[in-house]
Formats: structure tokens, C-alpha cells, sequence
């Protein structure tokens, strides 16, 4: 199951040690930096966040974020394609980059001593990337064959891009992230290169560091290498508002799997402000439904009724553009899929006329209590709340009144957010069936 984001800023935002001194400045190019220390073990993250994504792209161009996050690591003139890797490699640290609606982000973590190359390295490659058209059409092969596996052979993949298409109506909105595969072979090098210029600069970035560091003295490092870059008129964004409120859609397809599977998705508000309620209740909702061997959909549908195989609820309380909370599930052979998803809307109907009991609401706050201790352990986890937060227009210190205010979710909330999903007119269904079998010639 995939966890909602504001599940993850809750694992963290427990109280803080003293020790978790936190320093945030603006440079005067416009980047935003955040420095958290955390002196338990010698090593820190760098967390570069870009603030351009699939939303950000033009009906035509899908896919130019994700491809570009890609051609960031074939090289500058300084630093030869391929060689990125290979340094924070040899430090005995590792690296990574993710493409997302919203954000592309790239990640490193190493021994602290080396913070000073990470940051070179990142500064270097925001203002110089060099690939040629050689590696790009290289990387596209490489990026379609993604595609194919993520999405066009992936039963899970297939039906999200599905219900994403019929969700919203502004194209920005049903954008895949990894693009549409016609797009991907008309892309051009020189696409990205101007989508690189538009969007690559300080004013639309923002660095997070955790680890064994001084804040000031690392403030101090991060201005040496990235106060010199300079600042770029940025791109007008699109308007991504839509109607929660639409007549009810479905969709029938076939895919690459042996049993039926299905998605149900229902467009639900984000959080747009800390004293906004419904996303809270919303979080809580889906830690109730799906989760855990006590959440109802596992206690009543696969292990009671045994009318499912599997069924994994994800919402995201944290987005720049509308938001789905959506169920996946895949019947047994014992249930069809109009029984199970019948189960599942009563299993919601159920909150909705009558509350969550306090039982109930006390594990799923338990749940997100005692997962905070633990979650304090990683300074990847907290680099990528801090950036979570700061990316959707919060600040890293809203997160103790964020946690205040889950753990004042009412069953009265709940059931409010539950009714959100009875609405027919909120709600996406998209069912995939296995294919048909070849049919073979006679002889």
C-alpha cells in the first residue's frame, strides 16, 4: 500500500530532539535552503527539489521532466557523463533522482566530510549540464523500455494512467508522469534543452541538508557554491483548478494480468491551509480502510469475506494539482468484481452513516504515534518531510501543529470525509480484465 504523505510527516513530527536545530534562509537568487542538524551518526543528505513536474508540461511534450531527470546525470564539461555517479560512489555513499507530478528531486547521502563535493557537484549541474544528442537518443530507448514496464505491461501502472485520464478534464492534470509512448519518440534533445533552461534555475529550487553539520557553517558552504549562480524568469504555470463535483465516470480495459483487477478513485480536497479539516480526516480515513491486519478492508474483506486477493488505498493530503484518493483491489476467484467492489463502497457507506468507534480511532492514532520514534532514525525521511512541507508552500516548522491536528480528528471527521466517497458524482472506475488468449491457427 502506499502510504499518503501527510501519514509520513506525522512519523516525524513527534517533538524533536534539542539537538534538531533547524535554520532556513533564502539566498538572494531566490533558493530556498533548509538546514536540519542531526548529530547521531557522521553523515548528511542533500535533497535538491526543482519545482517542475508532468503538470508543468504541454499537450505534445509528455514526459520531459522524468526524461529530463535522466539526461542530469550524462554530464557538464567538468564532470564527464556518467561520472556523477561514480564519484558519490566512491565516496561510499549513494545517489538517486525521482520524477514526480509536482517536483523532480535529486538525492544523495554521504559521510559529512564529503558535503562540500556534493554540493559542487549539484551547483555544477544546475548551471552546465552538456549531453549530447548521442546519449539522449540512448537514454529514450532506455526511458520507452521504462514506460513499457512501468505502464504498458504493468497491470497497476495501466489502471492508474487510466483513471488519471478520466479523473480530470485540463490536460496538465491527466499528464503521465513518464509521458505518453507517442510522445516519447518524438521528443527531441533540443526539448529538453529548453525545458533545462526554463525551469532548471535557484528561484525554483529548493535544497534541504539533514545530518552531522553545522547549520550556519553549512549555510555558508551551500551560499559558496550556488549564490553565484543566477536567477531566471520562470515559465507562467498552468491553472490546475478543476470541480471536485462531476458526473461519475468508468472505463473497461484489458491488461497483463490473470485475475480482474479494479480502481476506484474519488476527487477529495488537498490541504490548502493548516486549519483545513477534511485532508486530516481524510489521512485518518484511510489508515482505518486499508493498512494494517485491524484496517476493515483486510479484517472484513480479505481475511472475513475472503472476497479479496489484495486492496491498497492511497491519498495524498500534499499537491500542487488536484488529488485522488484512490482503492485498488483485485478480487479472489470466490467474489467478481462487482461483489468486491460492491463490499468495499459498503465498507465506506458504513463510516458514513455511522462513524468510525473510538477503538478504532485510538489504534489508527497509536499507529502514527509510535511510528514517530521510529521514524527519527532516518535523516532521509526527514529531509524529504522537511522538502514535503516547504514544496507545497508550508514551513518545516508547521509540523508539530499539523500533528496536533491529526490527533484531533474526530469520528464526526471521519465520517464527514467518508461521505465524501458515497457521492457518485466524485467518483472514477476503471476495471482491467486479463486479455484474451491468442487465438491459434488450424492446421
Amino acid at each position: 500500500m502506499k502510504k499518503s504523505i501527510l501519514t509520513a510527516v506525522l512519523l516525524l513530527a513527534a517533538a524533536l530532539p534539542a539537538w534538531a536545530h533547524t535554520v532556513r534562509e533564502t539566498l538572494a537568487n531566490g533558493m530556498t535552503v533548509v538546514v536540519r542538524e542531526d548529530k547521531r551518526a557522521p553523515v548528511a543528505t542533500v535533497q535538491l527539489w526543482y519545482k517542475v513536474g508532468s503538470i508543468d508540461e504541454h499537450a505534445g511534450k509528455s514526459g520531459l521532466s522524468h526524461a529530463l531527470e535522466h539526461m542530469m546525470f550524462k554530464g557538464t564539461p567538468a564532470v564527464p557523463s556518467g561520472e556523477f555517479a561514480r564519484r558519490i560512489s566512491a565516496m561510499g555513499g549513494n545517489n538517486n533522482a525521482y520524477t514526480a507530478n509536482g517536483e523532480t528531486v535529486y538525492h544523495q547521502t554521504v559521510a559529512k566530510q564529503h558535503l562540500p563535493e556534493v554540493l559542487r557537484l549539484e551547483a555544477d549541474r544546475m548551471r552546465n549540464l552538456n549531453f549530447s544528442d548521442t546519449e539522449f537518443t540512448n537514454e529514450m530507448k532506455v526511458i520507452r523500455e521504462e514506460r513499457r514496464e512501468r505502464i504498458d505491461d504493468n497491470p497497476m501502472g495501466s489502471l492508474y494512467e487510466q483513471l488519471q485520464l478520466r479523473a480530470f478534464d485540463k490536460p496538465a492534470n491527466r499528464t503521465t508522469v513518464i509521458g505518453t509512448m507517442a510522445d516519447l519518440h518524438t521528443l527531441t534533445a533540443n526539448d529538453l534543452r529548453r525545458w533545462y533552461a526554463q525551469w532548471y534555475a535557484p528561484n525554483n529550487a529548493l535544497l534541504v541538508i539533514v545530518g552531522d553539520v553545522d547549520a550556519h557553517s553549512t549555510i555558508a558552504e551551500v551560499k559558496r557554491h550556488f549564490a553565484g549562480i543566477a536567477p531566471r524568469p520562470l515559465p507562467a504555470r498552468h491553472q490546475l483548478d478543476e470541480a471536485q463535483i462531476r458526473q461519475a465516470t468508468s472505463a473497461r480495459t484489458t491488461g497483463n494480468t490473470k485475475q480482474p483487477m479494479f480502481m476506484l478513485g474519488y476527487r477529495v480536497p488537498h490541504l490548502h491551509q493548516l486549519d483545513d479539516k477534511l485532508p486530516y480526516a481524510l489521512s485518518m480515513l484511510t489508515d482505518i480502510l486499508d493498512g494494517h491486519t485491524a484496517a476493515r478492508f483486510d479484517k472484513h474483506l480479505i481475511r472475513g469475506q475472503q472476497l479479496a486477493l489484495e486492496i491498497a488505498t492511497s491519498y495524498s493530503v500534499f499537491g500542487r494539482q488536484p488529488q485522488l484518493l484512490t482503492i485498488a483491489a483485485m478480487p479472489s476467484e470466490r467474489a467478481t468484481v462487482t461483489r468486491l467492489r460492491q463490499a468495499i463502497e459498503a465498507q465506506i457507506a458504513d463510516i458514513a452513516a455511522n462513524g468510525v468507534g473510538e477503538d478504532e480511532l485510538q489504534r489508527a492514532r497509536i499507529r502514527e504515534e509510535s511510528a514517530a520514534v521510529y521514524a527519527r532514525d532516518s535523516i532521509e525521511g526527514q529531509a524529504g518531510l522537511i522538502a514535503t512541507l516547504e514544496h507545497h508552500g508550508f514551513n518545516h516548522a508547521d509540523e508539530h501543529e499539523i500533528r496536533q491536528r491529526i490527533a484531533a480528528v474526530t469520528s464526526a471527521d471521519i465520517q464527514a470525509a467518508a461521505k465524501l466517497l458515497t457521492d457518485p458524482r466524485r467518483q472514477v472506475f476503471v476495471r482491467l480484465d486479463p486479455r484474451p488468449a491468442p487465438k491459434t491457427k488450424k492446421r
